[in-house]
């Protein structure tokens, strides 16, 4: 019997006469989609992790999973994936089977024992076992049981967001005052907190809560997003406020800069808050114990410098019960987290969601400029474009566009990112991340330049806080709208590194100098949504300052991390939360060719600028090297990949030449092969730059997938030039495909196809298009007559 013969005819009875009926089962369940290859398909995932049954006492509480096995097998062998589904899905009770017994383990406990098959456990007897272990009291149990929303067709909870609720109501309700939870980016976090403030309040232990933000656009998207069930009970509490009116409502969304009075109008990620009308302190006008629970999203921002803002909130309403939310609480600059939260009630990392198939996984392309693997050195005497003296000294990657501004480095680095884009697909919405707004600036004004040819003006736009300072936030709302297609292209700063929803992002360029860990986790996370119906199952990463290093680091990923360890009720000296060489640059909000700043005085009686402007320098490409994920979440080389995935697609070498023969399926073999992620392209120019042979993609993929040395186009057109091939044309036909050899040999076969080839030097001297075509008989004759020396042309 077969394993499917096996649950229909023994297991699945069993499950029945234990009690458990067809509301509380679960067969064949995929609890995850299905990890996403980026170098096999775009879109193909494989398969999702599958459990044969998982038995549930209500719908957001699982008790049990069942892993079947056929005859073949002891009832002991399906335990090991039994278990690590149980683990992974928080249940406490797994079973293994043949269907001739069970094996039964209880993770409460750790026994494990046999079981006939009409000794499975009913549902009362499972859930009165994990009760005892849990040990609830009545109220407790109550608040746990409460189920989800379910109303408004609001998606059902993935397994990792029901761990999520499950861990934190279950804090909550058993009277812990401070949790944590983690959550990496784009796994639902603000969709997950609606659930735990939803079964909070439903149930009413919970009657009046406040949602915390630091960004107008986060609470705007919560509100009008997940939020949305909550309708007429939910305000957005800015500015000025009638607090009779207010007490009204139930659930609060504020920001903290809202509640404090207080905007940092030198901080470009709080220029999106409106300032007017703010009342100061306006939160001191609610009593202390006012709100019953407090929400805190992208809690990871509590830095020294900004602990004052929320803490002063916090400790303000310290009866409340807090839940703090961030994807990224991993070095100094957040230990005040752990420190006020205590360690995260669950934690669901970057690498589970990629696994997983719920997170898009990337590919690296590295370049190396050569100003940058050698530095710049100014010649004696020079001074930049307004007059000043240019220091003596050696300018490395970490200077660039932060004490010096070279402009020839930014042209070529928008050069890069315009031919990457029009090599794969103009349209692929595009965040850059610029060292500050200066050079988003002038970044967003050499790209305009570099795609002056597509007419829409809003092609490629500057998102920074000085755009909400001039009221041009319609940019950024337009260009996280997966429905417009303007913008594509946003340099940035700092003011899209976190919280914007940004689903359709499938590049990420980084020009920046980033140090911090968190910083670069949250940036990564704008490409991590996955958007299947608009194309978007992987995104890239296009690195020029070496920042992907950090992907190395091995607390990039993983369960999060203290990093000091404190007495309870020690004081906390916010100078020990700073860690300067993990802390980011501080955003230049000052315009180009405005007046600059003066810091100290200089060598020779006169002042310092804070940047040198630069014209006139020599920058080049040194190399590109690509990198894509592989199975262990690693970076690996993507000629490597390449190999592997072109030796599956073509099975053999015949079949390979045949497809490409067809001269209608060689644009058409390229294009999947970059669907598939594998792009072309790029190993060419990584591969002829450092080979110096002028090959071209047929024998590129001979390389790479038959391991076939590859030989030069002129190498080809030579070898076609030494058969007799053209006896049977007249003197001038022959000497036309002579010709056509010779540039297809010098331009590659685009040119020896085009047809407007025939107008150009020395074909013209032969006579009109239409005389050359009449010397192979007619246009027919003509074409034959091509394809025929392409056949010859890519002979094996």
């Amino acid at each position: 019997m077969t394993e499917a013969d096996i649950c229909r005819t023994f297991i699945l009875p069993s499950i029945y006469k234990a009690g458990w009926d067809n509301s509380r089962i679960k067969e064949q369940f995929y609890f995850t989609d299905g990890r996403i290859e980026v170098t096999k398909s775009g879109s193909r995932r494989q398969e999702g992790k599958k459990a044969d049954y998982i038995l549930f006492y209500k719908p957001h509480l699982p008790l049990a999973v069942i892993e079947a096995k056929d005859y073949k097998h002891s009832h002991f062998d399906g335990m090991g994936q039994a278990l690590s589904y149980a683990r992974n899905l928080d249940i406490p009770f797994a079973y293994s089977s043949n269907g001739k017994k069970y094996l039964e383990h209880d993770l409460t406990t750790g026994i494990e024992r046999e079981l006939e098959l009409h000794d499975l456990p009913s549902p009362q007897d499972l859930y009165q076992r994990w009760l005892v272990h849990k040990g609830y009291n009545e109220n407790e149990e109550k608040i746990v049981l409460q189920n989800y929303h379910t109303e408004l067709g609001l998606n059902t909870p993935r397994y990792y967001q029901i761990n999520a609720i499950n861990r934190t109501t279950e804090a909550v309700a058993k009277g812990q005052k401070r949790v944590m939870l983690v959550m990496a980016t784009g796994t639902g976090k603000t969709f997950t907190a609606f659930h735990i403030i939803h079964k909070l309040w439903k149930n009413g232990l919970k009657k009046r809560i406040l949602y915390l933000a630091d960004r107008n656009i986060l609470i705007d998207q919560t509100i009008t997003g997940d939020f949305a069930p909550f309708g007429d009970k939910m305000i957005k509490v800015l500015g000025k406020a009638d607090i009779k009116q207010l007490k009204a409502y139930e659930i609060f969304l504020s920001l903290y800069q809202a509640l404090t009075g207080q905007v940092d109008t030198s901080d470009p990620e709080e220029a999106d808050i409106p300032i007017e009308n703010l009342t100061k302190d306006l939160y001191k006008q609610f009593s202390p114990d006012f709100f019953d629970l407090i929400v805190i999203d992208e809690c990871h921002r509590g830095s020294a410098k900004k602990d004052s803002a929320w803490r002063e909130i916090l400790n303000y309403f310290s009866s409340a019960t807090q839940i703090g939310m961030t994807a990224t609480p991993k070095n100094n600059l957040e230990v005040g987290n752990f420190e006020y939260f205590g360690d995260p009630v669950y934690t669901y990392t970057l690498k589970q969601g990629i696994e997983d198939g719920f997170l898009a996984p990337y590919r690296v392309l590295n370049y190396t400029l050569d100003i940058d693997a050698e530095g710049y050195r100014p010649e004696n005497g020079k001074v930049d474009k307004y007059g000043n003296l240019v220091e003596d000294r050696i300018y490395n990657t970490s200077d660039f566009n932060r004490t010096i501004v070279i402009e020839e480095r930014t042209k070529l680095i928008a050069s890069e990112v315009t031919a990457y884009l029009k090599a794969t697909d103009r349209y692929s919405k595009t965040i850059i991340f610029c060292q500050d707004t200066e050079h988003a600036a002038m970044m967003r004004s050499y790209l305009q330049t570099q795609n002056s040819d597509i007419a829409n003006p809003r092609y490629v736009v500057r998102i920074t806080g000085n755009e909400f300072k001039a009221d041009l936030n319609q940019n950024l709302y337009d260009f996280i709208d997966p429905n417009k297609e303007f913008p594509v292209i946003a340099t940035t700063s700092k003011l899209l590194t976190t919280g914007v929803d940004t689903k359709s992002v499938k590049v990420i360029v980084l020009d920046a100098n980033i140090r911090s860990l968190s910083e670069f986790k949250q940036i990564i996370g704008r490409g991590t949504r996955i958007r299947e119906d608009v194309g978007k199952t992987f995104f890239t990463i296009l690195d020029f300052r070496k920042t992907t290093n950090l992907f190395a680091d091995p607390d990039f990923d993983g369960e999060a991390i203290k990093v000091m360890e404190r007495k309870v009720g020690e004081e906390i000296n916010p100078e020990d939360l700073i860690d300067e060489s993990l802390t980011s640059e501080v955003e230049d909000i000052q315009e180009p060719n405005q007046p600059i700043d003066w810091d100290k005085t200089w060598d020779g009686g006169y002042k310092k600028p804070s940047k040198y402007y630069v014209d006139g320098v020599n920058v080049n490409v040194m190399s590109k090297r690509t990198q894509v994920l592989d199975g262990e979440g690693k970076l690996v080389n993507l000629e490597l990949q390449a190999r592997k995935h072109l030796k599956e697609a073509f099975g053999s070498l015949n079949d390979f030449i045949q497809e490409w023969n067809q001269d209608q399926k060689r644009a058409v073999i390229i294009q999947e092969l970059n669907q598939k992620g594998i792009y072309l392209h790029e190993i060419y120019e990584e591969y002829t730059k450092k080979h110096q042979q002028n090959i071209d993609f047929f024998d590129l993929i001979l390389y790479l997938a038959f391991d076939r040395p590859p030989l030069s186009r002129g190498e080809r057109a030579g070898n076609v030039k030494k058969k007799d091939l053209f006896g049977k044309y007249s003197a001038p036909a022959k000497q036309v495909l002579l010709t056509l050899l010779d540039k297809y040999a010098d331009n590659g076969l685009e040119e020896l196809e085009d047809f407007k080839t025939l107008d150009l030097p020395p074909l013209d001297k032969v006579g009109t298009p239409m005389e050359i075509v009449g010397l192979f008989g007619g246009v027919d004759g003509y074409r034959e007559a091509l394809k025929e020396l392409e056949r010859e042309i890519y002979r094996v």
